[in-house]
């Protein structure tokens, strides 16, 4: 980069060095040029110049000039240059002016101009700094080409230079030079150094304020910009649509409902709404701000609207998860002919993501094509994210695999999906990939590929993470962190977990979150309690999230009293609304310690339609109670809601044969069978040397499995003497030692028997299991502890249990 510090006296006494191999620099301005007959500007070459639209024109009249032998006149020349420049050839404007032998001023700031707006910054500054070696003092505009291009392009050491000789030619008093310093500095982001130009500045127009007001608001001062606004009004400036435009979108973003009416109105009094830009920028305030009604009544009056405003319209919906009406939007859009863009395509599969409306993505990925943004990284990107979430990661894949420039953006949402479609191995091995390409990961890479270990639970794993994190420098990222704290706690390492959130200095509400709901899943909810109340005392003040976590907490801990405290809360002190997921919770704190009736009384009351999961909880609480008439009622509506769900059905079935129902039960599997339903096949793994076994119930495909049903054998008659005994009470018609080696043969015991016979004495074993923890394993692992001495975390599907001695974390209640 050439830098402008020049000395002094090259800027008042022109050097007397020749520029090119042909002449010398001969410095004088337009007056003392030569008198220009009349009948050259009357010529038709110059008429047809001024008229000339095009550079293929320009080509077309450069002929005439040359036949007439005026191609050397200083007219022509100078008209040349400056419509090359306008047209953005440089290249061939350079051709017309290095030739010139006797150049005037205009040339030179013409040729600036050119450069500043059609070529690299650099090229600008190369020769603006030949420009004054040459001779040519500048003029107030050559700065502002300058500042302009290194607003652009964050140019902050050369726009500091462009500054002093702003200083140094004594520009410092002509206000349209110094708001293009502010502009400049706010462009750069740094907008305290744009305010102290501004404060400087002997006089103050609307276009400076506007400056300074979009400068704080673009960089994310909203409440500054809004001060700024009131302080412009009472030194009797009245904002124009400029200053509104430039506003709004600060309101929008800090969600300052109050502010942006108050604006609205003084749109509405100053009649500015009739400006199809102000319209917009009142719409996308709305949306931000939730009120999608308000929004929307806006938008629907526009006279004329643009891409622009249906683009908010429609993204404003999906952010809003209202993905109908975007995507419902998104297709008026198309039926009024609009041409979209790739920030409404974006848009379009965002809703088509968060919503899984496959079958829409597939159309829009079809207008991707048609539009020919296939090449569009931004717009692949958010092909795939939208394949991930909508469960087709093989497609996304296969985007990912053909794209030909893949940014991080790229390579994290590729990792993000298969950790979300439970591939972690795919996950990893492309964290792996994306190294050995020496693409360095960012803190969201980092986030998904915990994210991805996470859902390993393997401890090991999770240690590895963590010391990637760690050599990549990212171990300072309050999101990277939270997703360790989370991370420890789901592989069953709580206090590892308590640990590294105690030395965060810095915490967000999810942080709070994920050591809450740890406690809560590994049962320990005096600590959850403890941790919430800190919470509370702190800055940090709790979210809808927050109130999930401590009510499963109390739920998982029997803290029913106060787990309802909370519920009512989050209600009537923090003004949240509950979610289903709350209503659901609360249906599982009542029905899991016994309270049914209340917990279905509860159900009948509340303000909203309910769920899936509410009825999933009761029926959940009425096994462990064995309820089977408030189960009876809970599964007819879970089975209109979800008749394909074969967990539902299992689980009343095997109410109906605790309560020897038997006829039932063969109803239901009847039921099963008419509708193709299958139950979910259980699971349990378990990690030794960096590989994950996996057993089914009953599998016998493992390469160690002789040893494994003998070992297990033994295992069985030691607890047995210890005092165990098998439940075999679900099962109809069976002998009673086929019953009692069925139930010996459930994943989880596999997996612990493989884990004792490969670990030494003493080793903590980690299970994991993709089903809730059955009665009798729950019952068979407290006794293994015991007379083996170990201490045996299983991760379910719902909580953690940690057996020791005989005695489990969640003391029998889960």
């Amino acid at each position: 980069m050439t830098s402008l510090i020049l000395p002094t006296a090259s800027l008042s006494t022109p050097p007397q060095s020749p520029i090119s191999s042909s002449s010398s620099r001969i410095q004088h301005t337009l007056t003392q040029r030569i008198h220009i007959p009349p009948h050259i500007y009357k010529h038709p070459a110059a008429i047809l110049l001024e008229l000339c639209t095009s550079l293929q024109e320009l080509h077309q009249i450069i002929p005439l000039i040359i036949k007439n032998g005026l191609y050397q006149e200083h007219l022509f020349q100078t008209k040349l240059v400056s419509l090359f420049c306008k047209y953005n050839s440089l290249t061939e404007a350079t051709r017309v002016f290095e030739p010139i032998e006797d150049k005037n001023d205009a040339l030179y700031h013409t040729m600036l101009k050119g450069y500043a707006q059609n070529s690299s910054i650099s090229d600008g500054f190369s020769f603006f700094c030949r420009m004054v070696e040459d001779g040519v003092q500048p003029v107030v505009y050559n700065f502002t080409y300058l500042l302009k291009g290194c607003g652009e392009n964050n140019y902050v050491r050369e726009g500091k230079e462009v500054h002093a000789q702003v200083i140094l030619n004594g520009h410092e008093g002509d206000i349209y030079v110094m708001t293009c310093l502010v502009n400049m500095y706010a462009k750069c982001k740094l907008v305290e150094d744009a305010y102290k130009v501004f404060v400087r500045l002997p006089e103050r127009d609307l276009v400076c304020w506007n400056t300074i007001i979009a400068g704080y608001a673009q960089n994310g001062f909203a409440g500054r910009a809004i001060e700024l606004v009131a302080q412009m009004l009472s030194e009797g400036l009245r904002p124009d649509p400029v200053t509104v435009i430039s506003i709004l979108p600060a309101v929008g973003n800090v969600g300052d409902l109050r502010v942006g009416k108050s604006i609205h109105g003084y749109v509405f009094k100053s009649g500015y709404e009739r400006h199809g830009n102000v319209a917009t920028a009142l719409v996308d305030m709305y949306l931000k701000c939730g009120c999608l009604s308000t929004g929307r009544v806006i938008f629907d009056k526009m006279s004329s609207k643009n891409v622009v405003s249906w683009n908010i319209m429609i993204d404003g919906y999906a952010q809003n998860d209202d993905y109908a009406e975007a995507l419902s939007l998104f297709d008026k859009m198309l039926d009024n002919g609009f041409k979209p863009t790739g920030v409404t395509v974006m848009a379009a599969l965002h809703a088509c993501a968060d919503s899984g409306e496959l079958t829409r993505g597939l159309f829009v990925h079809s207008l991707v094509n048609e539009l020919g943004l296939k090449h569009d990284v931004s717009v692949m990107n958010s092909l795939i994210s939208m394949y991930c979430k909508c469960k087709r990661v093989d497609i996304a894949a296969e985007i990912f695999k053909n794209m030909k420039e893949k940014t991080l953006v790229s390579w994290n949402a590729m990792i993000l999906g298969y950790a979300q479609n439970g591939q972690i191995i795919s996950a990893l091995n492309h964290f792996r990939l994306m190294k050995v390409k020496n693409i360095d990961p960012d803190s969201f890479t980092m986030v998904s590929i915990i994210a991805a270990v996470t859902e390993f639970s393997v401890l090991r794993q999770a240690k590895w993470v963590h010391g990637v994190v760690t050599r990549t420098c990212l171990d300072t990222n309050v999101f990277v962190k939270t997703a360790l704290v989370d991370m420890y706690a789901k592989c069953g390492a709580i206090t590892t977990a308590r640990k590294l959130f105690d030395l965060m200095n810095d915490r967000h509400v999810t942080t709070w979150n994920a050591m809450i709901d740890g406690y809560g899943t590994h049962g320990y909810g005096t600590e959850a309690i403890k941790l919430f109340k800190k919470m509370e005392a702190g800055d940090i003040k709790p979210n809808n999230i927050t109130f999930l976590c401590i009510i499963s907490a109390c739920s998982h801990s029997g803290f029913v009293e106060e787990g309802c405290q909370y519920f009512y809360k989050m209600k009537n002190e923090y003004e949240i609304e509950p979610t289903m997921d709350h209503y659901g919770a609360m249906v599982d704190l009542l029905g899991r310690s016994g309270r049914l009736t209340k917990a279905w009384d509860f159900i009948q009351n509340m303000p909203v339609e309910p769920g899936i999961n509410v009825f999933g909880a009761m029926l959940g609480a009425c096994k462990i109670h064995k309820n089977v008439e408030l189960a009876e009622m809970a599964a007819d509506r879970l089975f209109e809601l979800s008749p394909n769900d074969g967990g539902y059905y299992v689980l009343l079935a095997n109410i109906y044969a605790t309560a020897s129902m038997w006829d039932k039960v063969t109803e239901i599997r009847s039921k099963m069978e008419e509708r193709g339903i299958r139950k979910t096949p259980g699971y349990s793994s378990v990690e030794l040397e960096n590989e994950v076994h996996t057993f089914y119930s009953g599998s016998s495909w493992h390469s160690d499995s002789n040893k494994i049903y003998n070992f297990l054998e033994i295992l069985i008659d030691k607890i047995k003497d210890a005092g165990y005994v098998p439940a075999t009470d679900l099962m109809q018609d069976v002998e009673d030692d086929l019953q009692e080696q069925m139930v010996s043969t459930h994943s989880e015991k596999l997996a612990i028997a493989f884990g004792l016979l490969n670990t030494r004495r003493g080793t903590t074993i980690h299970i994991r299991k993709n089903l809730r923890v059955c009665g009798d394993c729950h019952n068979a692992t407290k006794y293994i502890s015991l007379v083996e001495n170990r201490e045996i975390i299983v991760r379910d599907l719902h909580r953690f249990h940690h057996f020791k001695n005989g005695i489990c974390s969640c003391g029998d209640y889960w």
